[in-house]
């Protein structure tokens, strides 16, 4: 199951970005995860669940945005998103298409419990 050393890099990003805002907590982490990553979320989630213990991020909540193909057509120079897992162009139907999104995962925001400057 690849995604526990996914979510170990996770984990050494929301701590490396923690401390550079002297965070007390992570309270929450949004990633976007594209349909062709590779990732299955509901693993992902338990991943981080395992992980997240006994870190800045106990408690924090995990929210999975879920990213769909996106291609851009080189026949017709249409762009377009997909629920389907093909590459053909959802509007000339052409084959010749490269792929713009939903193959990538990225960490989106953090809501992190900053200590008082005062």
């Amino acid at each position: 199951m690849h995604e526990f050393s996914v979510v170990q890099s996770l984990m050494e990003l929301i701590e490396k970005y923690a401390e550079e805002n002297k965070a007390k907590r992570v309270v929450k982490v949004i990633i976007r995860v594209g349909i062709l990553s590779g990732i299955e979320p509901h693993l992902l989630e338990l991943a981080f669940n395992t992980f997240k213990e006994g870190t800045i991020a106990e408690g924090a909540l995990l929210v999975i945005e879920r990213e769909n193909l996106k291609v851009k057509c080189q026949e017709c120079g249409a762009e377009g998103e997909k629920d389907e897992l093909n590459t053909l162009c959802p509007f000339c139907g052409s084959l010749n298409t490269n792929i713009i999104a939903g193959q990538e995962m990225l960490l989106k925001s953090l809501e992190l419990e900053c200590e008082d400057e005062t």
